[in-house]
This record gives C-alpha cells, sequence and structure tokens, in this order.
C-alpha cells in the first residue's frame, strides 16, 4: 500500500463522515476515468500496450491503494483453475467443473467474512470477495462459452453461436480479460468474445462501415471513436447519486426499525417507512456502477453499435443500471429486469436457461434454482436467502398477475390499453414498489432474526398476500373461470368487430347511384338542384331501413353474448355444500 495515499483517504473520510474503504473505492472510479483515455490511446496495432497497461493498473488497485496481498492470489487461483479446467478437461461437464469450482472458492471466502469478528459486510471495510464475485460470472460464462466451441453449430442459439469459442485463447489475452480495470472492482461483467473484439477492434466495425448521418465521409484518427461527452455525462451521474447516497444515509438507516419510536407509528407508516429507506439502499449501487459503466465507456468496450433510427453510436453494450426505469417499474419483472442488469443477463444466460432440460419450457423450479444461485452469490448471510427466495415467489406472483388480471385491463386482442388500464397501472406500481422495499431488508440487515422481526413489525404482510396470491391462483375452478371469461371477452370483440365492418360496408353499397352521379358532376353554383334533392331523399329512406335492420342484428347478438356468459358459468364445477 502507498502510505501516502492511504493517510490522505483516511483524512478525508474523517471529514466527510465516511468510512475509508468507500472512499479509496470511489478513488478508483474517479483515477479510471484518465487512465482509461491513456488506454485508448496506446498504439492500435500493439494490443501488448494494452493488455501490460490493464494488468498493472488493476495490481496498481489491489495492491497500492486496498493492499490485498491475499486478494492478488485468490483471483490469481479462479482464473487460473478455470484456465486449466477448459484446457484440459473434454467432457460436456466441464462447464458445470468451472461453475462449481469457482462458485465454492467464493463461497468458502463469503464463509472466511461471515466467521471473521468484523465483518466486512457491514462495516465498511473492503475484501476481495466484491472483485471475486464479478470474476465469477466472467469465469462461468467462459466455461460455457469454450465448451460451446466444441459443439456443433446446430446445436446451439444464435447468441450461444455468437459467444463460443472455439479455440482456447492466449493466456496473456485471458488474464487482461481477467484484470480489465474498469471493471475490476464492482462490475460490470462480459463475455470473453466481447472483450476480444475490442482488442482486435472488430467491435467498431459498424462506425467504419454507416455512413455520416450528413452524408460526409467519416474521419477516425484512432480506432476506438470518440465518447468523452458520453463519458462525462456518466461520470457527473455517478457522482450525483454518491452525492445523494450520503444525504439520504444521514436521514433514513435501517437502525430506525429497531427504535421505539418507529414501533410506535402505525402499521401503514412503519410500512411506508421501509420505501425511502431501500431508496437510500440503492443510492450507493447506482453510483458505483453507474460511474465504473462511464469508465467502460470512455475505453470503447460500451460501444454497441450505430443506432438504425438516429444514426448516433450506441453506448449501452455492459450497462448494469437504469434507475429512472427501475424506480418506476410497474411490476417485479420490470424492477429486477433494470437492476444489475449483466449481473441478469448472466443468471439468465448461464443458469435459468442451462438448467431447463432441453425441449421444455423454463417453470418455477429453474426460477426458484436461478435465485437461490443468486443468494449462493451474494453471500453466506442469512438475509440474501430470505430476499431471493421471497423474490422468487414475487416473481411467479407477477407472471400469475399478468396472465389472469392484466388481460381484464386491455383490449380484447391486448393490443391496446382498456380506459381503465391507467388505474391498474397506479395500483401495480404501489403494490411491486412496496413489495421489493420490504423484500430488500434483509439483503442489508443479513442476521435471519433480525430480519423476520423487522418483517414482524408490519405483520409479514407481503408474505400474507403472496400465499393468498399463490392460492388463489393455483385454483383449478379458478382458473377455468377467468379463462372462460377471457375466451368469451375475445369471442365478443371479435363478433363486434366484424358487426362495425358489415355496418361500414352497408352504409358504403347503400348510397344510390343517382347520388354518387349527381355528385360527380359539375357544382352548380348554389342553384338547388331537384334532382340532388330526389336522389338524397331516395338514400334517406334506405338508410333508415338499413339501420333499422341492424339495429335489430345488434339485440340478438347481445342476447347471444349473454348466454355465452351463463353457458361458461354452467360449464365450471358447483361449488359442494357442508352436508356433501
Amino acid at each position: 500500500m502507498i502510505g501516502i495515499i492511504d493517510d490522505a483517504m483516511g483524512a478525508a473520510a474523517k471529514q466527510i463522515g465516511l468510512d475509508t474503504d468507500p472512499l479509496k473505492l470511489f478513488l478508483t472510479f474517479v483515477l479510471s476515468y484518465p487512465l482509461c483515455a491513456v488506454l485508448k490511446r496506446l498504439p492500435d496495432y500493439t494490443p501488448v500496450y494494452k493488455q501490460l497497461f490493464c494488468i498493472a493498473v488493476s495490481a496498481f488497485y489491489l495492491l497500492g491503494i486496498f493492499d490485498l496481498k491475499d486478494g492478488v492470489q485468490t483471483l490469481m487461483i479462479s482464473a487460473m483453475g478455470t484456465y486449466g479446467l477448459a484446457k484440459y478437461v473434454k467432457s460436456p461437464l466441464m462447464p458445470w467443473m468451472v461453475f462449481v469450482f469457482v462458485m465454492g472458492h467464493l463461497t468458502i471466502n463469503h464463509i472466511e467474512r461471515y466467521r471473521s469478528p468484523e465483518d466486512t459486510s457491514s462495516s465498511g471495510r473492503m475484501d476481495i470477495t466484491g472483485s471475486q464475485m464479478v470474476l465469477v460470472m466472467k469465469l462461468s460464462a467462459f466455461g460455457w462459452n469454450v465448451h460451446d466451441g466444441r459443439r456443433p453449430a446446430s446445436e446451439l442459439s444464435s447468441l450461444q453461436k455468437d459467444r463460443a469459442l472455439p479455440t482456447l485463447p492466449p493466456l496473456l489475452d485471458y488474464l487482461t480479460y481477467v484484470f480489465f480495470f474498469p471493471s475490476l472492482m464492482v462490475g460490470p461483467s462480459f463475455d470473453y468474445s466481447e472483450f476480444r473484439r475490442w482488442l482486435d477492434f472488430s467491435i467498431f466495425e459498424n462506425e467504419y462501415t454507416t455512413p455520416h448521418p450528413d452524408g460526409k465521409p467519416r474521419k477516425h484518427k484512432r480506432k476506438i471513436p470518440r465518447s468523452g461527452r458520453v463519458a462525462a455525462r456518466k461520470a457527473a451521474e455517478g457522482v450525483m447519486w454518491i452525492a445523494l447516497w450520503i444525504i439520504m444515509s444521514s436521514k433514513f438507516s435501517s437502525g430506525v426499525l429497531f427504535t421505539d419510536t418507529y414501533l410506535g407509528r402505525n402499521f401503514f407508516y412503519r410500512a411506508f417507512y421501509m420505501w425511502p429507506l431501500g431508496f437510500a439502499y440503492r443510492l450507493k449501487y447506482y453510483g458505483a456502477w453507474t460511474l465504473a459503466e462511464g469508465a467502460c465507456i470512455l475505453s470503447g468496450l460500451s460501444y454497441n453499435g450505430i443506432d438504425p433510427v438516429t444514426k448516433k453510436r450506441k453506448w449501452d453494450r455492459v450497462r448494469n443500471i437504469d434507475p429512472y426505469r427501475h424506480e418506476t417499474g410497474q411490476n417485479m419483472h420490470a424492477l429486477l429486469e433494470t437492476w444489475n442488469m449483466n449481473t441478469n443477463k448472466w443468471l439468465k444466460t448461464y443458469v435459468y436457461l442451462r438448467v431447463t432440460p432441453k425441449g421444455k419450457r423454463p417453470g418455477f423450479r429453474s426460477t426458484l434454482f436461478t435465485f437461490a444461485t443468486s443468494a449462493f452469490w451474494h453471500g453466506v448471510s442469512p438475509g440474501y436467502y430470505l430476499t431471493f427466495i421471497t423474490g422468487a415467489f414475487l416473481q411467479s406472483c407477477g407472471r400469475s398477475a399478468r396472465r389472469y388480471i392484466r388481460p381484464f385491463f386491455m383490449s380484447p386482442d391486448l393490443s391496446q390499453p382498456g380506459p381503465y388500464k391507467k388505474y391498474y397501472d397506479a395500483l401495480t406500481y404501489v403494490v411491486s414498489q412496496m413489495s421489493l422495499q420490504y423484500t430488500v431488508q434483509p439483503f442489508v440487515i443479513l442476521t435471519f432474526r433480525d430480519s423476520l422481526y423487522v418483517w414482524s413489525t408490519v405483520y409479514f404482510y407481503v408474505h400474507i398476500g403472496i400465499f393468498i396470491f399463490i392460492t388463489t391462483f393455483s385454483q383449478k375452478k379458478v382458473k377455468k373461470y377467468i379463462e372462460a371469461k377471457l375466451a368469451a371477452r375475445t369471442e365478443i370483440s371479435s363478433k363486434l368487430d366484424k358487426l362495425r365492418f358489415e355496418i361500414e360496408q352497408a352504409r358504403i353499397k347503400k348510397i344510390p347511384v343517382e347520388v354518387e352521379r349527381v355528385l360527380a358532376r359539375e357544382p352548380t353554383l348554389g342553384v338547388p338542384d331537384q334532382e340532388l334533392d330526389e336522389a338524397l331523399e331516395l338514400m334517406r329512406g334506405e338508410m333508415t331501413e338499413d339501420i333499422s335492420a341492424l339495429k335489430q342484428d345488434l339485440q340478438e347478438f347481445r342476447r347471444r353474448a349473454t348466454n355465452t356468459f351463463d353457458d361458461a358459468k354452467k360449464s365450471l364445477p358447483r361449488p359442494r355444500s357442508r352436508k356433501e
């Protein structure tokens, strides 16, 4: 460790009121920006300079700033063990062996951290498990990519073909991938094929083939396109989130949940207090991930081609968080999709879909295994498991709501929102956000007893709601009744559409030929036209008869629609009485 850095960070941390290591982590984010500016200006056609530079900066972060000598050894064990398994094990079980190896190694460190007298998860002290968690995603994905490179192309999906590695990469390329300093400490994670395309500049092919929006030829002094303004905006956004986190943390704290003042409040206050408290928890993640994403943008790794509509560059390849969409999410699917996005991609691509048997659709077991893996990946504290297992049930409830409730607030063909859809959206927004804030409390509290105590202060209302919801929608009678209602609703809609079409066609066809002929003549300059008056009178008489007939058809149709609903009810099993 460089003493002058440690002394300066310690003095600054006392003035701000933070722990020293979080401030050091913020320092690595800030330093990554000028260092990435240097990285992208190293010689394009000599990649070894970029590789050695990445490894050297990562070593400076780990050793010079945090003094994590054991941490470097930990990362090297995981990295070299994975490389050896990928190289020498040809069995189809190789990727699962890699997964067990890296997850097992991470779990050992999680257990040591959990059993240590000063638990780093709650003390703010930096250890290597954060970097190791990012590395687990990269290495487990690497194992699957190598395995897919050995399989026939006909057995692979389009994404698997894109990420497959037919040959094992050189060791220096691999170590640069492991120690890519902009994402070393907190991510984001990405696959090796994406990193390799950045290193050999093939990721920027669209930049040279897409014409300029003004029709001018594109000029490039270097292979990596300019991204300074986009990265600067991300840096400013990240600093804003960090500043807001410092302010909110002084006003909202999990310690309040155990005070007599909090317990003296009514149920609604206690439940709604968890909403701003959860927001305060998330702010530090918003800041850290946004700053790391900005560094990846400046390095060029986040480049994602040219937008076909705006013709502008996209810099969202490794985006890890979308704060606005997350805070406005109306269901659990949207909330999970916009949070720690690259981890979600990893869980979906390399856990959720990989544990699903071939030819079958993923079900609740795949969901539960994925949430359990996510909890296991985060650590061994009981709070993680309480949060993620509850989250799995919440996601299952969300799927049922979208299938059995939401269609009633949409048009019958589900293409347009109905007149009451805005009320449904408002209700689901509040329910989803409140459920999320309740669910994440153990993620921060960590201990089993304290987590259950906090949930008990609001009477386990989310768990009770989950139980009622799942119990209700697991009944076959309820499902059949709702499906019958939806089928009848769709049938009525299709008949109404047909009737409207017939009315329109009748209106068009019943215009007398005489009217069309008269209207096609030259204008009469305001002089009354007797022939036109006679033709219009004829048309009015015929249309009156047609409208009367259509009204009778509509009344008959409504009668048949009512019978359809009655038949759907009668087809349901009759509930048993107590005597039966």
